[in-house]
């Protein structure tokens, strides 16, 4: 099997650990067409404010089109084209209106033993980002650097290691030119049940500076799970996840200072309809 791309590195951990906490009001509807195509409109509540967002998806055999609408006017689209010319390649075409600038080219190839992601801004000095994966699903090494042609410097040179058994994962990340290091681990204890642990540590050379973070997640039945973590800074979070129709999910999060918790509480609510 393919290593898969950069971004895969870690993410099993990053999901366990990031996904779907919430504190914030958020309300998602999506409706489908038999013929590929999908809207979903979407509205987020921080504080005072709120967010919206229109999200129409076209698919058409190896084409997709994404066009995404916000309440601060801008216009998100992209254009994907699987299997583009050869057998695990994939082309992207992303630009925001009204900004000129923002038009990106990017390719995506995987291979039975490497990932490669590769992008260009479509301007006068564009960015030129390369990331690669290679070795196999158990082993793998990667590196992610990014090039200012307007500068002629390389803002961002990553490198990452996975290790992928059938029940643990484990990843190494240097980051941030080498000043940051990021170790994770994900471990599947139970698999009937979904049951799991994870854990990531950040470490800042400059700062001196760390921060862990514990995590597990639990399926109480096959519709409903729980999730909690907690790191060495005192802050305390916990979800419940209901899938009470196929794709359509009601979350409920909260997050606390263990330090200061008559000050700290928050609550998130996130209603996902999909039909």
């Amino acid at each position: 099997m393919a290593p898969g791309l950069y971004t895969d590195i870690g993410k099993k951990t990053r999901d366990l650990l990031y996904k779907d906490y919430n504190t914030h009001q958020k309300f998602s509807l999506t409706t489908c067409s038999p013929h590929g195509v999908a809207i979903t409109a979407a509205g987020t509540r921080k504080n005072e404010s709120i967010f919206g967002e229109l999200h129409t998806q076209i698919k058409n055999k190896k084409l997709t089109v994404d066009v995404k609408a916000n309440s601060e006017s801008d216009l998100l689209t992209n254009i994907t084209v699987d299997e583009f010319g050869t057998p695990g390649l994939k082309s992207i075409l992303s630009l925001v209106v009204p900004d000129q600038r923002s038009g990106k080219l990017e390719l995506q190839y995987l291979h039975e033993y490497a990932g490669v992601n590769a992008s260009v801004g479509l301007n006068s000095n564009p960015m030129v980002n390369l990331s690669g994966v290679f070795g196999s699903k158990a082993l793998s090494v990667g590196v992610d650097v990014s090039f200012d042609t307007a500068t002629s410097n390389f803002t961002k040179y990553n490198a990452a290691l996975s290790l992928t058994n059938p029940d643990l994962i484990a990843s190494l990340h240097l980051n941030n030119h080498g000043d940051t290091m990021v170790a994770s681990y994900y471990h599947l204890v139970k698999q009937h049940s979904g049951t799991a642990v994870g854990a990531e540590l950040s470490h800042s050379f400059s700062r001196n500076e760390s921060t862990l973070i514990f995590g597990s997640q639990h399926s109480l039945d096959p519709h409903t799970t729980v999730k909690a973590r907690f790191n060495n800074y005192g802050m305390a979070s916990a979800l419940v996840q209901h899938e009470w129709r196929p794709k359509s999910f009601i979350t409920i999060s909260g997050e606390v200072d263990t330090k200061a918790i008559e000050k700290s509480t928050k609550v998130g609510l996130s209603l996902v309809l999909k039909h």
